[in-house]
């Protein structure tokens, strides 16, 4: 064999070893590395509902709109609620006005027990301090309760978010308990990452965690957070008799399940666009360091 042979050889080699490493890199990245393209951005979304009855009197905010923990939301009328407060601060000053005199008459009785009085009057009497004092009580509580009915007439927001799905206006009733906008929690923004089964076992708690919106931008950061204990098993079905309705087929190609992973991001550019329900990719850096998910 001639040197030009041996050189073309040597390089046809080379190019095919070249070759299979990169082969099997490829296939080690593919079906091992703990990556997913089904990702998804989530949020805490809160659902903001009137804790009183009544008409819409007024809404003070507008769809997508950015608001801060303790702006107001919406209000209430609040004239009906005004005057149930009214109505129990004067029971309650007939409460007082009545355990007054009730004190008074136990004043007047007990110096004068065993001689003027008997002492079954005067334990009578002082039956109906403390049963006046009970009421007294009781209607102070109204009060407080009446106090708190109107206040929350004025619908508040509980964090810092963006107003969605806003379908409530002026005019409209609304009762209480009943959802009119939504609020998405702008500190909860999470990744969760769709892993395959044959996957999970090299993610641990801590690893680095690499997102990318399909939306584009610049590369996201975070750290794997937990992972589910548990998704639903569609062929686990109850029966008529509260036993396993088990299906009797079997499909011969089984395809691993989806284990969902959450994500705590790291603190985002102040301009990137986060939406709850955006999809991504999320790769994983294991780090055999870092503590096992139990």
């Amino acid at each position: 064999m001639n040197t030009r042979s041996a050189l073309q050889a040597g390089m046809t080699l080379t190019l095919l070893l070249i070759a299979l490493l990169l082969g099997s890199r490829l296939w080690h990245q593919s079906l091992l590395s703990p990556w997913t393209r089904d990702g998804r951005i989530q949020a805490d979304i809160i659902h903001i509902a009137a804790d009183s009855s009544g008409l819409v009197q007024e809404v003070r905010v507008h769809d997508n709109q950015f608001v801060h923990r303790g702006d107001i939301l919406l209000r209430i009328d609040a004239q009906r609620y005004q005057l149930a407060l009214q109505e129990a601060e004067a029971r309650w000053q007939e409460r007082l006005i009545d355990l007054k005199l009730k004190r008074e008459e136990f004043a007047r009785r007990n110096p004068l027990a065993n001689s003027l009085v008997s002492a079954e009057s005067v334990s009578t009497a002082l039956s109906l301090v403390h049963e006046a004092e009970s009421q007294v009580q009781a209607a102070a509580t109204q009060v407080q309760l009446a106090r708190l009915n109107r206040d929350r007439t004025l619908v508040r927001a509980p964090v810092d978010g963006y107003i969605s799905n806003l379908k409530v206006h002026p005019g409209d009733y609304a009762l209480a308990g009943q959802a009119l906008m939504a609020l998405i929690d702008s500190h909860s923004f999470s990744a969760y990452g769709y892993f395959e089964e044959t996957r999970i076992a090299r993610i641990h708690r801590g690893d680095l965690a690499r997102i990318q919106l399909m939306s584009g931008g610049p590369e996201l950061t975070g750290h794997v957070e937990s992972l589910a204990y548990g998704i639903t098993d569609r062929d686990n079905r109850q029966g008529h008799e509260l036993l396993a309705d088990v299906n009797p087929t079997f499909s011969w190609v089984r395809l691993a399940q989806r284990i969902p992973v959450r994500i705590h991001l790291d603190p985002i550019p102040a301009k990137e666009f986060l939406a709850a329900g955006m999809t991504c990719t999320v790769i994983i850096q294991p780090n055999e360091t870092n503590h096992p998910l139990p």
